[in-house]
């Protein structure tokens, strides 16, 4: 059994923040992957269902960000579920927006959700980091990551988030490199081989060869 957590805030103010973008990853994948409708349990809301042979929990904990490893940690110990076998959605600062990473075990890097985390559950579990973008200061960070993603950005996100949906059995799978190939290809999908090529402009056609005589050349000059 796998536990699958988005990080995020409850409520609709908080919905299209970039903070909320792991919320998003796990709407998507439940969406995609036809799991039970959402409910509350866990300090959370839960959202059941299968990916490939394992059985998925996914959750969205709803006792914002920072105390988001309370509700890790009860459905955890609820469903006696490894700190290997959670794996994380959160957003990540040091990333590019579009750019995607998969980490297991070290630190929290700062992010108030994963330092939760740590505290109930330890260290030692799968954390998948979608780049956002950093505002360029420190100071700037907290109204940056709590405000929704500008329209220019729609088009990668929307991208970004079937991508997770269509690779979610491979990282599940232990598989991450696939799991990362396959979003890759939503976000730039390869050029197609059958595609039709422009034709080459036509080589202009050679002037009519001139058969007169040097005579009759003259003589057509002073007609």
């Amino acid at each position: 059994m796998k536990l699958i957590v988005g990080l995020g805030n409850p409520g609709a103010k908080y919905a299209h923040n970039r903070h909320n973008i792991g919320f998003m990853a796990v709407d998507e994948i439940a969406s995609a992957h036809g799991f039970s409708p959402w409910r509350a349990k866990f300090q959370g809301q839960v959202s059941e269902g299968r990916i490939g042979s394992d059985k998925v929990i996914l959750l969205k904990p709803e006792t914002f960000m920072n105390l988001s490893g309370q509700a890790v940690g009860e459905a955890a110990r609820f469903h006696k579920i490894d700190p290997a076998d959670v794996i994380v959605f959160h957003d990540e600062l040091d990333l590019a927006p579009a750019k995607i990473r998969v980490k297991t075990g070290g630190g929290h890097a700062g992010h108030n959700g994963l330092r939760s985390i740590h505290q109930h559950i330890g260290p030692d579990y799968d954390r998948v980091r979608m780049g956002i973008g950093h505002p360029g200061h420190k100071d700037a960070v907290a109204g940056y990551v709590l405000r929704d993603f500008p329209k220019a950005d729609a088009e990668w996100l929307d991208d970004e988030l079937r991508g997770i949906a269509d690779g979610i059995t491979h990282l599940v799978a232990g598989d991450n490199a696939k799991f990362l190939n396959t979003i890759g290809l939503r976000l730039t999908p390869a050029r197609s081989s059958s595609s039709t090529q422009k034709p080459k402009p036509a080589a202009p056609e050679a002037p009519p060869q001139d058969t007169r005589t040097a005579l009759q050349k003259l003589t057509d000059r002073f007609k």
